[in-house]
């Protein structure tokens, strides 16, 4: 009985061929006791001589003969392999949640090699997503923005929280290269797609509208943060993965502090500390040091703020994390110098800019170029300050850091206004004005809706 309908499985008939033939052997049966009771001898010698290609059915009923799984029939892959993939990639996800991040990367492309060299889709997916968050630590935004445009390729029919996690990936590497419109442009078009798909995944959901805030902010656009922060919060009752709640609280905050509710921002940070210190992932640990460090800057506690800022400093550089810990000196830079201590700021800065990547983090760049620009007008090098400033400008222009820019126009222009150039000046402030004038646009218009989500 004849079966010439194709397999799910995209292998030729001429491997599954030679591995029926094989296998049949060394379990002594006959074509004959292979093929009853669905099928003939003649039909097992065809799949044999590699002159069909065998339906599911046909190839479950084999396997069943043969003592195998379908899955090592179809494929050749012992049955542990994928099994035991996944534990490794839980093993190197712990390393890069530890701060290990060179032995993570060796861990996930040894994984690779092995999920590729196997045809196991989703664990190949896993470790390209692994690699692109140790890209991103380490400051390899090209890198990163490869692994995960691969992953997402990989995973055009997965749940919808691991395509989440591809294009979350994207967009924070595009932030961090100071594409901010990209990068709300990849987010709003995945958050509408799911809407559109009708897939409510608050797992999904919650990472993407977090992953939001950050370009919204830096954006200028408070408005749309404050409701992606509020979508997020919504949402998080429904959450089941705990690392993700933590990281929606840590992002959170950032809204509540533009708001002026320092005690709800701090009261946020402490919840995702919590869950973090239970959790055991320490690169996320640090990012809840570094906000609060920004929340007692804030309040002008400056002494609380460079312990906490000092502390996220020294736990991500101990990760090679380049460009987080490069945020996060700009902000102890900038809390030295409002104690007074311009000198060791400075140091700071210069040491900072000549460790950073010309190519990389333009906008934690900008920010040390405008720190560095406040301190020479502190010593009346009024030269060195305008350059800085001017440095500042060219390097957020191309961003859209609407916000930013117009802060540093406003330097520049009261710069240049005491320094009696009154023309330039007011050209100066009219820029500035331009970036804030509209602040908050993406390249897709409207900001996404809310989900129409319904009670867990």
């Amino acid at each position: 009985m004849a079966d010439t309908t194709a397999p799910s499985d995209p292998n030729t008939p001429a491997t599954v061929g030679r591995r029926v033939h094989r296998l049949r052997l060394e379990r002594g049966l006959t074509q004959r006791q292979l093929a009853e009771p669905a099928y003939t001898a003649a039909y097992i010698s065809i799949l044999e001589s590699d002159r069909v290609r065998p339906s599911e059915a046909a190839l479950r009923h084999v396997a069943d003969r043969l003592g195998v799984t379908y899955e090592e029939l179809a494929t050749g892959r012992p049955p542990h392999v994928a099994t035991g993939l996944r534990a490794e990639l839980v093993d190197a996800q712990r390393l890069l949640a530890l701060g290990e991040g060179e032995d993570a990367a060796a861990a996930y492309r040894r994984l690779l090699a092995e999920a590729e060299r196997h045809g196991l889709d989703p664990e190949h997916a896993a470790a390209l997503l692994g690699l692109g968050q140790c890209a991103l630590y380490a400051g390899d935004l090209t890198a990163a923005r490869g692994h995960f445009e691969a992953a997402e390729a990989l995973l055009g029919d997965a749940p919808a929280l691991q395509r989440a996690r591809a294009v979350r990936g994207r967009a924070v590497a595009h932030l961090l290269a100071g594409e901010l419109r990209y990068s709300c442009y990849l987010l709003e078009s995945a958050i509408d797609e799911l809407h559109t798909a009708g897939l409510q995944d608050p797992d999904a959901l919650v990472l993407l509208y977090t992953a939001a805030i950050a370009p919204y902010m830096d954006m200028g656009a408070h408005a749309r943060a404050a409701q992606a922060a509020e979508i997020a919060l919504g949402m998080a009752p429904q959450v089941t993965d705990p690392a993700l709640v933590a990281g929606m609280h840590r992002t959170v905050a950032r809204t509540l502090l533009a708001e002026g509710r320092t005690a709800e921002a701090d009261a946020s940070l402490a919840k995702a500390a919590a869950l973090y210190e239970q959790l055991q992932i320490r690169t996320e640990l640090a990012h809840c040091h570094w906000m609060r460090g920004y929340v007692h800057a804030q309040e002008g506690a400056l002494e609380a703020a460079e312990r906490e800022l000092s502390t996220a400093r020294d736990m991500l550089a101990a990760t090679r994390a380049e460009l987080y810990t490069a945020q996060v000196e700009v902000e102890l830079a900038d809390v030295l110098r409002r104690l007074g201590r311009r000198e060791e700021a400075g140091r700071l800065l210069h040491r900072l800019l000549d460790g950073l990547d010309p190519d990389r983090g333009p906008v934690h760049r900008a920010a040390a170029h405008r720190l560095l620009g406040l301190l020479a007008e502190d010593g009346e090098d009024t030269a060195a300050a305008e350059e800085h400033y001017g440095r500042a400008l060219a390097l957020l222009e191309p961003t859209g850091a609407a916000g930013d820019l117009a802060d540093l126009c406003r330097l520049l222009g009261d710069l240049q206004r005491r320094l009696g150039r009154t023309e330039t000046a007011l050209e100066t402030y009219r820029t500035g004005l331009g970036h804030a004038a509209a602040p908050g646009t993406t390249t897709l218009g409207p900001a996404p809706a809310q989900p129409p989500l319904t009670a867990p």
